[in-house]
């Protein structure tokens, strides 16, 4: 099982931090409370981290997230393009495959956007079986999803502009 015990991500020792870096929060309406809370996580990490500018940004819905990254990227003029982007919501199982496909979509739409956009878009989106799973990703046993997806963006930052060099 993926614990964040397991893994080195919390220890940051990506050299220099780049503190006026921009990271755009794409978060989703659904499961509000739980994604809210992811949010609150993500932007008192990057906080912590020395992050100045957070944009935040509201979708429907976990599918509307890929679209709404490209467009505003598209959007932005080249000074004020964001360094990241961090898509944050939550999935839960009903009893449809509509949980399948949804988090197929957002899935792949996140990882197209890795493969075009020339800075990185961070998966902060859970894809669980019940809102218990939910709790445990949101300060619970697994940690905090949000802050998760706060480190890695900034780590990503850093990774980035280490190949400009």
């Amino acid at each position: 099982m993926a614990e964040i015990v397991n893994s080195k991500l919390l220890s940051n020792s990506t050299g220099i931090l780049k503190k006026d870096a921009c990271i755009v929060l794409v978060k989703t309406e659904w499961n509000a409370a739980i994604v809210d809370q992811l949010e609150r996580g993500a932007i008192a990490e990057l906080e912590k981290q020395g992050i100045k500018k957070t944009i935040v940004l509201t979708v429907p819905g976990a599918v509307e997230i890929p679209f709404s990254i490209k467009a505003f990227w598209e959007n932005s003029g080249k000074k004020a393009r964001p360094d990241a982007f961090i898509a944050l919501g939550c999935v839960i199982k009903g009893d449809t495959p509509h949980f399948d496909y949804v988090c197929k979509a957002v899935t792949d739409g996140v990882l197209q956007l890795n493969l075009q956009l020339p800075v990185p878009v961070i998966f902060g989106v859970l894809t669980v079986n019940n809102e218990e799973q939910a709790m445990e990703r949101i300060g619970g046993k697994h940690g905090h999803k949000g802050e998760e997806a706060a480190i890695t963006a900034v780590k990503m930052i850093s990774l980035v502009r280490s190949f400009k060099k």
